[in-house]
């Protein structure tokens, strides 16, 4: 398995982002700003040399990654590969509602009230799994259920056998799974994973075969 960098991006801003409403699985289509955001990355990372593509099956990051490619100089022989195992956690009951609301619902039995809350006293695993524990039909991704899914993904990009080590690999997926990757793959206090990445951000990650280290976030 090769040693690369995976540059992974976040959608542009969408109107649920605006109206502060979760956005898992379901989605609203990017603002102005948020392809304007998404123009801004591509223009950011035309002159990285790309290798390969990956990208959340969601319309906002679909829509993303196509005004990145807009931009590119690289791309041209690259389509993306679109698939759902990066999309963003399923909140189930809570996909639309209020973000504050909602992490209030799940956060609050534990003491934690918000999401920054739940963050500081434990971790991203469990605020999915308090999520779950929340949502009345249990259909919330709870970290378990999460990881199996997202793993597929990571799998996916690191069994390319396309790849060499010093290649560049582009990942256009959420904010959440975003959080996610930088707790888990990032050393205790190394990046503030309560400040939420912006749209259109890019943080990367080194890949060695299957270990993962964040290099930057939020950039």
């Amino acid at each position: 398995m090769a040693k690369f960098t995976l540059y992974v991006v976040r959608h542009g801003q969408t109107y649920f982002n605006v109206f502060n409403k979760l956005q898992g699985w379901s989605n609203s289509p990017l603002t102005q700003t948020g392809i304007e955001n998404a123009i801004a990355t591509g223009k950011r990372l035309a002159d990285v040399d790309f290798k390969a593509a990956y990208c959340s099956d969601t319309g906002r990051a679909e829509k993303t990654m196509s005004l990145i490619y807009d931009q590119s100089h690289s791309f041209s022989t690259h389509p993306p590969v679109v698939s759902a195992f990066f999309r963003e956690e399923f909140y189930g009951y809570y996909e639309g509602a209020d973000v504050d609301k909602t992490w209030y619902l799940s956060g609050a039995p534990h003491g934690t009230p918000t999401f920054k809350d739940i963050l500081n006293k434990y971790d991203m695993n469990h605020a999915k799994d308090f999520l779950k524990a929340a949502d009345p039909f249990h259909l919330a991704e709870n970290a378990t259920e999460y990881w199996k899914r997202l793993n597929q993904g990571l799998q996916l990009i690191t069994a390319n056998n396309q790849l060499v080590d010093g290649d560049n690999v582009l990942l256009v997926s959420h904010g959440n799974t975003l959080l996610s990757l930088v707790d888990r793959f990032s050393e205790p206090g190394q990046f503030d994973v309560s400040q939420r990445p912006a749209n259109g951000s890019i943080t990367k990650i080194a890949v060695d075969g299957t270990q993962l280290h964040v290099i930057s976030y939020n950039q």
